[in-house]
């Protein structure tokens, strides 16, 4: 399996490619609109096809490339079906499980951050959580029906559940690190690690006073429309 973390600065996102190098196919999760150029020379240079492309979510701190990608490659767009984006190829659920080549994306439901978050399970070894959980930390609740209990709930039961071992790699970080394991976050993850109760988390989280995403009017109508607007 070829993997590949790519950055965009703007918004803190983490881009990920996966390709399989048998077939010679390759998935996408959460493009950047301006990055589109840049992850289509990769996916030349690796000497790959994207056929896949992955949405965590409906994104508020950026615009997908997705749309983009999907009329340059006729690549198929996978999201949540559950108050994901109706534009999308094929609408995802929970428990499904997409093959990308001999690369094996199971799918988890882990909302709370917004409703339709999910994460993929890649390749049996590591789970990309998208906004659901970061390294020490997670994603916000308080838009597009964001939930701290259901949260929680999606963490601890979905993601907590998974091998320690489990390599986590997230949807965005603002200092500078890269990937942790589910066992690191189950002991050291200030939000939700260390046995905090889920009484105490969603009073956390609900505490918090942030500003809403420089993006956010713009971003949200226009990821539901794949990034076609």
């Amino acid at each position: 399996m070829i993997f590949r973390q790519l950055f965009d600065r703007e918004s803190c996102t983490y881009t990920y490619l996966v390709g399989e190098e048998k077939a010679k196919v390759a998935a996408i999760v959460d493009p950047v609109r301006e990055h589109v150029a840049r992850d289509l020379q990769l996916i030349e240079e690796l000497g790959l096809r994207l056929t896949h492309i992955f949405e965590t979510h409906v994104h508020a701190d950026h615009i997908t490339g997705a749309g983009e990608l999907r009329k340059l490659t006729g690549a198929k767009s996978y999201v949540a079906r559950e108050g994901g984006a109706p534009c999308a190829d094929v609408p995802l659920d929970s428990g499904d499980v997409v093959n990308v080549g001999e690369v094996e994306f199971r799918v988890l439901a882990t909302p709370g951050h917004t409703s339709d978050c999910l994460s993929f399970v890649v390749g049996g070894d590591r789970v990309l959580t998208g906004d659901a959980l970061f390294v020490r930390g997670c994603g916000r609740t308080d838009f597009q029906n964001g939930d701290p209990g259901v949260l929680y709930d999606s963490v601890t039961k979905e993601l907590f559940t998974l091998p320690e071992e489990t390599l986590v790699y997230p949807g965005h970080d603002y200092h500078g690190r890269t990937v942790s394991t589910v066992g690191e976050e189950k002991r050291h993850n200030p939000r939700l690690g260390g046995g905090r109760a889920r009484e105490s988390f969603i009073a956390l989280m609900n505490s918090l006073d942030l500003p809403p995403p420089a993006k956010m009017a713009e971003a949200v109508p226009a990821n539901r429309s794949c990034g076609e607007i």
